[in-house]
Parts: structure tokens; sequence; C-alpha cells
């Protein structure tokens, strides 16, 4: 058995066409950062070791799992320039898979694929090519005879190829396999004799080739796999793709998302069979639903919802939510770190935060939990089978028994024995002759009113 690669996954590139402060390979993806896409891929290979390359800043190392190894390329030199800062990391007997931080869509089976291309190749590199339909601005394959790489031919301006080899529709993906030995000899070798002074890995073909060794080439066959970003109009682009394959692992898993084009879903949200997911929801982060659910154009973002759970319309479930069983959150409804019971409801127009929410509760339209004095959050308990009353404030901290009753208006700033009813607010008062006397304000001129006959 050959042994088992190491990926190295290029990400040190300043990516300045993005505008922006933010690292290229750290902008968001379906709710990872980019260069996220590719490393999960390379650890579902099952790879001996993975590798990124990262500049002198270390942006990426608070993001990496701890099974990821980070190399450090000392200077902006190129891609062969960042190979070279991670040579001490390369077995010189296993296969040595380059990856790009900015070529997200790479999977695990197209990985596993090159590399068994290139193990029953028996060549000393292998590069991943596809075959477009408009090739314009990529590097042609030129192939020999006998199917192994002669050379690639760069497009960028007039004159670069032939008309020839203009006429080709292969193109080099960026993404190569290397015999570990064959790569480290001649990574010294490179040269930065070009107008950038950098070192480029496709030098290495060049040498290994001009040393007398094969370089053979596998067609991905799905060319979406390869494609990069350098600006925002290309993040977009491949956002869309994965999007879609999210859209659709979660549909042939039994989910129903009516109108997929309006649902956003972050990669990592796990949604059960028989949940309806409806037009103009996004589910961000780590969310988990479970089964036979509906969530109605809502916004949700690492929250958690058991089965049965209803949500919406325009819910926002905000970190740290749980919704029980069965519980519903219904419109215009806020909930933040906060556990509701299960078939507890709070059904409209109200703010539920950093409180716990006991079983088969009911809360009335316009409920708030005042859990903030200032100074410091404060929770909220309220138990089983309350009944709240609309337009009622929980002022945190408070705890209201089960089966307790609150009465329509209500500011609770005191617990709340169980079975007993909460009345907290002022008594009404109706002043007679209120709108006679704002009349005579008004006739003369805004002064005082003049006393009427037998008032002093």
């Amino acid at each position: 058995m050959p042994a088992a690669p190491t990926l190295l996954i290029l990400a040190a590139g300043e990516g300045t066409r993005m505008r922006s402060a933010t690292p290229k390979v750290l902008h968001d993806l379906c709710g990872i950062p980019m260069v996220m896409w590719p490393v999960r891929a390379a650890l579902t290979t099952g790879a001996n070791r993975v590798v990124v390359v990262d500049s002198p800043a270390r942006a990426l190392a608070e993001v990496l799992p701890e099974e990821v190894e980070l190399a450090v390329q000392p200077q902006s030199d190129g891609t062969g320039g960042a190979v070279r800062a991670a040579a001490e990391h390369i077995d010189p007997a296993a296969p040595v898979v380059i990856l790009s931080g900015d070529v997200p869509l790479v999977d695990a089976e197209a990985i596993t694929e090159l590399v068994e291309a290139h193990t029953r190749s028996g060549a000393a590199a292998t590069m991943a090519t596809a075959v477009l339909e408009d090739p314009s601005g990529y590097g042609r394959v030129v192939r020999n005879s006998n199917g192994s790489v002669a050379r690639v031919v760069e497009t960028k301006k007039p004159g670069d190829a032939s008309e020839a080899e203009l006429e080709i529709h292969e193109v080099n993906s960026g993404i190569y396999v290397f015999d570990g030995s064959a790569l480290l000899g001649v990574l010294s070798r490179l040269t930065a004799d070009n107008a950038q002074r950098e070192y480029y890995l496709p030098q290495a073909l060049d040498l290994l080739r001009t040393d007398g060794a094969t370089v053979a080439a596998h067609v991905v066959s799905d060319e979406r796999l390869m494609l990069g970003v350098n600006d925002r109009v290309a993040l977009e682009r491949v956002r869309a793709l994965a999007q879609r394959a999210i859209l659709e692992r979660h549909m042939l898993a039994g989910v129903t998302i009516v109108n997929p084009s309006s649902v956003q879903i972050d990669v990592d949200v796990l949604i059960g069979r028989d949940t309806t997911i409806e037009p103009f929801t996004t589910i961000r982060g780590a969310t988990t639903i479970g089964e036979d659910c509906t969530v109605r154009c809502s916004y949700l973002v690492d929250c958690a919802l058991e089965d049965g759970v209803s949500v919406g319309p325009f819910a926002y479930l905000r970190p740290g939510t749980l919704l029980r069983t069965g519980a519903k959150a219904g419109t215009f409804v806020e909930i933040k770190n906060s556990d509701v019971g299960p078939g507890a409801k709070v059904p409209h127009l109200s703010y539920i935060g950093d409180a716990d929410v006991g079983a088969r509760t009911n809360l009335g339209a316009g409920t708030i939990t005042a859990n903030y004095d200032g100074r410091a959050k404060h929770r909220t308990t309220i138990g089983s089978g309350v009944h709240g009353g609309v337009d009622t404030s929980f002022v945190a901290p408070v705890t209201v028994g089960d089966g307790a009753y609150t009465a329509a208006g209500s500011v609770v700033t005191e617990d709340v024995p169980p079975g007993a009813l909460a009345v907290a607010r002022s008594r009404q008062r109706n002043v007679e002759g209120y709108a006679e006397r704002q009349e005579g304000i008004a006739h003369d001129g805004g002064g005082q009113t003049k006393p009427r006959e037998g008032e002093s």
C-alpha cells in the first residue's frame, strides 16, 4: 500500500483584488472561512498530514483545527516559494498534494481520485486538469503522443501561445500531486527569472521533465471543483455553487425547501427529515433543526430546534436559543440565549432573552424579558403551564411559578408563586371632562383654562 499523502494548502497570498483588510482566504463562504473548505476536504481524505502555508501575520492560526500544521512563508514570493516554506513538512516517501486556499470547492473524492490516478501512472507528478468549453485565460495543457504532459502554455498576453495551442480546451487547474522525493529534489532549483521576481510551482514540472521524469494529467469530471477566487465577483460565483450544493444535500436527505433560490443555509447547519423551510429564510452557523419542523421566512443563528417546532414568519432566533419539542416562536418574535420548553408558545411580537420557559407555557403578545439592568444580564425563570397576559414585562431576575398567570399590561418585578395571578400595573383612573378642557386650552391660545363655575 502506498503511504498516506501529505496535503499542502497554499493560503499565504495577499488577495489584493478583494479590496479588503481581511485576508482573502478568511472571507466567509457559507458560514466558514473560505480556507476551511479545502482544509476539511483534506482532513476527510485520511491524509497523513495536512499543512497550511500562511503569511508572517499568521492570520489563519486561530481558525485552523488543532490537527492541521502551519507553515509560514516569510515573504510573498510565489507558489514555489510557498511550497519551499513547507519543505520540512514534506515526507519524501509519500505523495504530496498541492491545493490552494482560494480554490474552495475541491472535495475529498476529487483529491482521492487524483492521488489514485497519480499512483497508477507511475509519474513523478500529476496535475489535475479540466476540459472547458471556454478556456480563455487558462494555461493550456499540451500532451505528448503517449498522453503525458509535454508543457503548459500560458495565455495571459498575445503571443504566449500559438493558434493551434489556443484551440486546446484542456486547462491546468493549479492542483497537483508530486512524489515527495521528486518535489524536494527540484524545489531548490526553482528560479525567479520573471518580472515579478517570484518562484512559480509549475516550473517544478518543467524541471522534472528535463530530468527525464514523466508528468501526467488527470481530467477532473466536474470543472466547478477548480474554480478559484480572486475577487468578490468570483467569490459570489463560488458561493452560489456552494449554496446550491448545500440545499440539494438537505433536500436529498428529506427536507422540503420551498423556492430554494430565496433560502440561505450555512454549511454546518443540520436539519431533520420532513422539516419544511419556507421562502426567505436564512439559517446560519451551527444551527440544528429536528424532524417535522416548519420555519417560515425567519433568521436563525447558532440555535437548536427539536422535533415538531414551528418558527415564524419573521422570527429572529439568536445564538443560544433552544426550542424544545413542539415549541413555537411566532410572528415577529426574537429569542436569545433561552430555553423554551416542550409545547411552549411565544406566539407573536415578543422578546425573550436569557430566560428559561417551562413546558406548555403560553406567553401573550408583546411579552418582554427585561434582562439587562445597565450593568449586567440577569435571567428570567418561567415555570410550566404559565399563562402570560399580553404586554407583560418580566424584569429579571424574577421567577414565575408553575401554573401562574399574569394580567395584561403587567410589569412583573417580584417572584410569582405557583398558581397565583400577578397583577402589576397601576390602577386605572378616568378624568371626566378631559377632552372638553383640552378644547378650552386650544381656544385660549395655549394658555391655562379658566376655572369653571363651582371650581376653585
